[in-house]
């Protein structure tokens, strides 16, 4: 989804020439409700044609990526194989709590960002499973206070803070 109707609202290389009340209407298009049945939602800036062609020494490898991503499907494998799910995307609500055990100071964390940011419920299941899942790829047993921030961060849309 653009930012706005002509897409350049944020943008550093042109300029937007929306109003307010134009990019309001727009994204008023896609509702709450289908905004919560969506995972992650992140902003993303313009890319330089430059940076596209160079050679990015610190960037993680492609190939180190997929085996994370490949140990991560295979904790998943074996926590679901009684429960005939193959995906934290696939949890029910009344299995949630079971799969995605929190902490104090995550529950605090998620706690605080529901009052804070009027997250739905169907938000907060999301945000659980979004953090089981960076937990399996990180490896970790159990979701972190980080997992869970993390998580939060991927809300974007839920929190109005579009650019």
């Amino acid at each position: 989804m653009n930012p706005c109707p002509c897409g350049y609202y944020g943008s550093k290389e042109k300029s937007c020439h929306c109003s307010s009340p134009q990019i309001q209407k727009y994204r008023n298009k896609i509702s709450g409700p289908l905004i919560d049945r969506i995972d992650i939602h992140v902003e993303l800036s313009d890319i330089k044609a430059d940076d596209l062609f160079a050679q990015n020494s610190s960037a993680e490898p492609s190939s180190a990526i997929a085996d994370r991503v490949e140990g991560a499907r295979r904790i998943q494998a074996e926590r679901f194989r009684e429960d005939k799910i193959f995906f934290n995307s696939h949890i029910t609500h009344r299995k949630l709590h079971s799969y995605c055990a929190l902490n104090e100071q995550a529950k605090d964390i998620i706690r605080r960002a529901m009052k804070h940011f009027g997250f739905s419920a169907r938000a907060y299941d999301k945000i659980l499973k979004v953090s089981r899942t960076i937990a399996d790829l990180a490896g970790r047993a159990a979701i972190s206070a980080e997992d869970i921030s993390e998580a939060i961060q991927y809300r974007s849309l839920d929190k109005n803070l579009w650019v």
